[in-house]
């Protein structure tokens, strides 16, 4: 047994008001997994972690733990929070190598569409499968794990994982239709027809533009998340630079410079302000990607971006950050290969011709189940919450299983 594991289970004080467990999006019971840790229960751990959240193993490693769990544990007043996603990472990777689904014991008549194979769409087929519902996911991409086979790179999250989720949900009897996508080839009014319940769980799966004068139809601009589903089809070299500020914006990065380029960060404000995690700026910074900070672009010509230098962070009376641009003062940057990366928005119209309620936000209008206007049609993950973590869309999955239940059978666990 791993020595720093043993230390930092023996090091936790098993709070009976957890933080850790609270600051979780889900909820996960930190405490009685490491009291099951601490005796010797590996696989009740494992269980109990998979039960909650499917994909323990990989919230665990892409997780921003300071935000969450590690940043919220009391010990933090003394400077020395426990590594409790270190243990999660063991106890939850032992379970998942290991794990097969066991026979589900009362098959229920009732069919269930999820569109979306990512971590949301896959974690509420697994939990309603369980439940004995008959469950066909569909994805528009050719196999399962949305972000986490096509946006996250293998050096940050070995493939191996995903490839188990491919064995299990097999074994769970779940039907997966790949190359599917809602609104061309899957229509929702033929899912409402064909299914008594349907969970839309597509993600964020549109980029975000820059918009400004010469970005589109620009050859020397990618955008991440296309960059990121197959990067050797992109033949980028010399100079990359990728414009953002979150962990997509590092996903690219470190991928762009493993790829020969010489590789630059340009982001509006300050390395605290930046949204992606900080283990993940701190570990591109060690692979030797460049950082330019209050820097936006505002103009594009060929290979050449006009940017406009921001002052330092303003704090307003309401405590809220912003910056503001020096006027007068820019610089030409001259690039290869510009990435875009400043996050991705939601394709709502994948609702074709059924009429959904929407709000004054532009989101659709959904209860505290996550249903929407139409009784039969739920949503979870970043289709409901916009771009955020595994662990969030896990969460959001969950909450969606259970109206889910509610709407087919009362039930509400």
């Amino acid at each position: 047994m791993n020595n720093f594991l043993t230390n930092e289970t023996n090091r936790c004080l098993l709070c009976k008001k957890a933080r850790c467990s609270s600051a979780c999006p889900a909820n996960t019971a930190v405490p009685d997994c490491i009291r099951l840790f601490k005796e010797g229960q590996y696989e009740e751990a494992g269980a109990l972690l998979f039960r909650n959240n499917p994909f323990s193993v990989i919230s665990s490693k892409v997780c921003d733990w300071s935000r969450f769990c590690f940043g919220h544990c009391i010990l933090n007043h003394k400077q020395m929070p426990i590594h409790w996603y270190e243990v999660e990472q063991f106890v939850s990777e032992q379970y998942l190598m290991n794990y097969h689904p066991e026979q589900i014991k009362k098959e229920k008549d009732k069919k269930i569409a999820i569109v979306g194979a990512g971590p949301a769409g896959m974690t509420a087929a697994i939990k309603l499968r369980e439940k004995g519902y008959h469950i066909t996911l569909f994805d528009a991409n050719q196999a399962l794990g949305g972000v986490l086979r096509y946006g996250i790179p293998e050096f940050r999250l070995q493939r191996r994982f995903i490839l188990e989720f491919d064995r299990i949900l097999k074994e769970y009897g779940i039907i997966f239709q790949p190359r599917m996508r809602l609104g061309s080839n899957l229509h929702l009014k033929n899912l409402r027809e064909q299914y008594d319940a349907t969970l839309i769980a597509a993600g964020a799966s549109l980029h975000r533009e820059l918009e400004i004068p010469g970005e589109k139809d620009n050859p020397r601009i990618i955008y991440a998340i296309d960059y990121l589903k197959d990067p050797d089809a992109y033949a980028l070299k010399g100079k990359v630079i990728v414009i953002g500020g979150g962990n997509v914006t590092m996903d690219a990065c470190r991928t762009a410079i493993r790829k020969g380029c010489d590789t630059y960060v340009y982001y509006r404000k300050s390395f605290e302000d930046m949204p992606a995690n900080s283990s993940e700026v701190k570990e591109a910074q060690e692979d030797g990607v460049k950082f330019v900070l209050f820097r936006v672009p505002v103009a594009i010509k060929e290979g050449n971006v006009a940017v406009m230098r921001l002052c330092e962070n303003i704090v307003n009376e309401t405590g809220k950050v912003t910056t503001r641009m020096i006027e007068g003062f820019d610089e030409q940057v001259v690039f290869d290969h510009m990435i875009v990366a400043i996050s991705e928005k939601m394709d709502y119209t994948l609702f074709g011709q059924q009429t959904i309620a929407f709000a004054g936000n532009g989101r659709p209008v959904t209860n505290e189940r996550q249903q929407t206007s139409l009784p039969d049609v739920f949503l979870a993950g970043d289709y409901l919450l916009g771009p955020k973590t595994v662990v969030e869309a896990v969460a959001s999955a969950n909450k969606a299983v259970e109206g889910i239940l509610y709407y087919l059978s009362g039930e509400k666990k």
